[in-house]
């Protein structure tokens, strides 16, 4: 049985900051939408279950992002993710510009988590969080350009 992965889903505390986020750093909004009804309570599994939604693609067309802001139930604050915490862990980038990429980031209050490093001449990496404490690694591929 052939499998592909469509997109990764992120709920949100601000769909409209992170869309803004996300567009900035290239990523195109494919469409938005907002859904509830029986259908979305099936499909999650949460009775009463209403959504904002947005989905976005990188540039290359092989990523995507589905985003939620929840209106009902009421969103879950949990912990921050941390690099070596059990689950779903962070969305990796590979960008044309590590240093561009952290400006853009910068505006939107987000900064590495310590710096950024080089691993052997093939990368340049950084973690940073984004909007709602979301895990991000960008990476430069140096052997390229």
């Amino acid at each position: 049985m052939p499998i592909s992965l469509d997109n990764v889903a992120i709920a949100v505390r601000d769909l409209d900051a992170t869309i803004a986020f996300f567009t900035d750093l290239g990523l195109t909004v494919l469409g938005r939408d907002e859904v509830s009804g029986d259908w979305t309570d099936t499909a999650v599994g949460l009775d009463g279950n209403h959504a904002k939604i947005a989905m976005l693609q990188t540039p290359d067309g092989r990523g995507r992002l589905e985003l939620f802001e929840y209106i009902h139930p009421d969103a879950v604050e949990t912990h921050p993710t941390r690099p070596n915490d059990i689950g779903m862990h962070r969305i990796a980038f590979t960008v044309d510009d590590i240093d561009e990429s952290l400006e853009i980031a910068a505006r939107h209050g987000c900064r590495p988590l310590r710096g950024v490093a080089t691993y052997g001449d093939v990368y340049r990496l950084t973690y940073l969080r984004g909007p709602s404490d979301i895990l991000l690694m960008l990476a430069q591929d140096l052997t390229k350009g």
